[in-house]
């Protein structure tokens, strides 16, 4: 009698497994929960990009059907995308959630930050973030960095202890041995907590896909006057591009990470769709930072600098 060969599925043989996407959900709903129990006064930075739109949906998740219990912090350059603020603004009103603003522009018209000479205002951030945390007293301040981002988001832990001046020291790195996080900090130091620290570009899209959550139009390809500097499409605008030598050109691009109009970059793409996008993100052999965020090349360890000074 021949022997009969029989099949199970990955699925009849253990109903209960989580797929990747569920795993990794799980444990963001977990670090919020946690940070919840042991903070007296946590924030989730909101800009309207991707990962922060994912952080609030996971929150949301969290705490349903209660509120979130968290405020919003947006530090504003006043070079942002104007899809993104209405985006953003949207949101707000939408699930009735109260956001902070710390505008960099504020702080330049009162002389506490000059304007660089290259009109990039993403490392003038550092300022008005870490006066804005100690102003309203948050003891742990959320924030969409993943480690696959950049080598120096790669070190940090999913609770990232920051000093009274809002530093990062890599040496008080501590270990998160079975997903215990501790948030034990002194009087005046916070944690930086990173809840998809875990997850991937892809993870990301592949999640938004899921989820049906709704993104800024600016995620997917359409055309948009911009300009070539040093090899990234920037969009014109009144921050300072183009210069007279750089001429401006309309072209069929979307962008993989949005932050300030001065140093993000588009990338070619007829992408329109999620699964479009999901196709192009699976095929790309660059990180999103590496390929369109012109303030991580001013040197290799250009990232870790601004971590070290305050900045996420």
């Amino acid at each position: 009698m021949s022997a009969v060969t029989t099949t199970v599925s990955e699925d009849t043989a253990n109903p209960y497994a989580l797929s990747h996407l569920d795993s990794l959900e799980s444990e963001a709903v977990h670090i919020f929960r946690e940070v919840a129990g042991e903070f007296e006064r946590p924030v989730i930075l909101f800009s309207g990009g991707k990962d922060s739109i994912v952080m609030l949906h996971l929150a949301l998740k969290a705490f349903a059907p209660a509120p979130v219990p968290f405020t919003l912090l947006h530090v504003d350059t006043g070079h942002n995308f104007p899809e993104v603020l209405d985006y953003r603004d949207r949101t707000v009103a939408k699930h009735g959630l109260r956001l902070h603003v710390a505008s960099v522009q504020e702080y330049i018209d009162a002389g506490k930050l000059r304007e660089r000479p290259d009109g990039t205002r993403n490392p003038l951030q550092t300022v008005p973030l870490t006066e804005a945390i100690q102003r309203h007293r948050f003891d742990a301040v959320f924030g969409g960095g993943r480690r696959d981002e950049e080598k120096a988001r790669a070190k940090e832990r999913v609770f990232s202890l920051r000093d009274e001046f809002s530093q990062w020291d890599p040496r008080r790195q501590r270990p998160e041995l079975w997903q215990l996080y501790n948030g034990r900090h002194a009087p005046g130091e916070h944690v930086r907590v990173f809840p998809i620290s875990n997850w991937t570009e892809l993870d990301v899209w592949q999640y938004i896909e899921r989820e049906g959550i709704e993104l800024p139009e600016i995620y997917f390809a359409h055309e948009r006057e911009v300009f070539n500097r040093n090899g990234m499409w920037l969009t014109a605008g009144h921050w300072g591009g183009p210069k007279e030598h750089e001429a401006t050109e309309t072209r069929l691009v979307r962008y993989r990470t949005v932050g300030d109009m001065s140093c993000t970059g588009a990338v070619d793409s007829d992408a329109t769709t999620l699964d479009a996008v999901i196709t192009e993100i699976a095929a790309s052999r660059l990180t999103e930072r590496g390929a369109t965020r012109a303030d991580d090349k001013m040197s290799e360890a250009a990232m870790e600098d601004r971590k070290r000074e305050g900045y996420f």
